[in-house]
């Protein structure tokens, strides 16, 4: 199959590698890598999982230079983001591995990371009937390989203390992360909903932090087809 490499939307200097019929990056991506809020001074180390083609750490890789690490299962799309990560010279500060993220502690073991950002399958397999027909996209949006609670509890025994994880997802499972957060001994401290012309919310960002203090922002609600770039969409005034 071939790929082909594209610019990573509106973003200078940064070109990412993509199979065109089979397996792209989302706009679900772009904003969760622009939701993140990092400190260009302060070293971390950063975690994305289901890491795809690499969009998410190629984007913070623009905020920060601290290390970013990315787990990939599927092993031609964990090609693209290896490539990708070449291709726009970030060897020194992504790295990508080609492995299970259920995985993760036989790589990592303890707390390790001070920001988790993750883009996850959004269905649950009882919705057999959104299931997609390609196996790139089967296991990217469908939950066959993990849940969203394994996600959690991934994050609760990786995040450091008061460090925070990044999530976007569907608005209908709200009320499961808001609970599997309570449940990992982690509080919501921020939720932006994302709507597009029907003004019905398609997505929700959220920001968890691992033993944070109770009570969520709700940010205004923001219609992505009002906006030419998403660069800074987040950026509070």
């Amino acid at each position: 199959m071939k790929m082909i490499k594209n610019d990573l939307f509106d973003y200078p200097n940064r070109y990412i590698y993509q199979l065109p019929d089979a397996f792209k990056f989302s706009l679900d991506s772009i904003l969760l890598a622009e939701f993140v809020k990092i400190s260009p001074t302060k070293e971390m180390t950063i975690l994305d999982m289901c890491t795809g083609n690499a969009p998410i750490p190629l984007i913070l890789s623009t905020k920060t230079s601290s290390p970013i690490i990315g787990f990939e299962l599927q092993k031609e799309i964990y090609d693209l983001a290896i490539k990708s990560v070449e291709l726009n010279n970030l060897t020194q500060q992504i790295t990508i591995y080609n492995e299970d993220i259920n995985n993760l502690k036989m790589v990592f073991p303890g707390k390790y990371f001070d920001i988790i950002t993750c883009n996850p399958p959004y269905f649950p397999t009882t919705e057999s009937s959104n299931v997609n027909k390609s196996t790139f996209q089967k296991i990217a949006r469908h939950e066959l390989t993990i849940t969203l609670r394994d996600i959690f509890y991934l994050v609760k025994n990786h995040l450091k203390e008061n460090g925070v994880f990044y999530l976007v997802h569907r608005p209908n499972r709200l009320d499961e992360i808001i609970l599997y957060a309570n449940e990992c001994k982690m509080k919501v401290k921020e939720v932006q909903l994302i709507t597009t012309k029907n003004n019905i919310p398609s997505l929700v960002l959220v920001k968890i932090v691992k033993h944070g203090q109770k009570g969520i922002k709700f940010a205004g609600i923001i219609n992505i087809n009002e906006y030419k770039t998403y660069q800074n969409i987040f950026k509070e005034e």
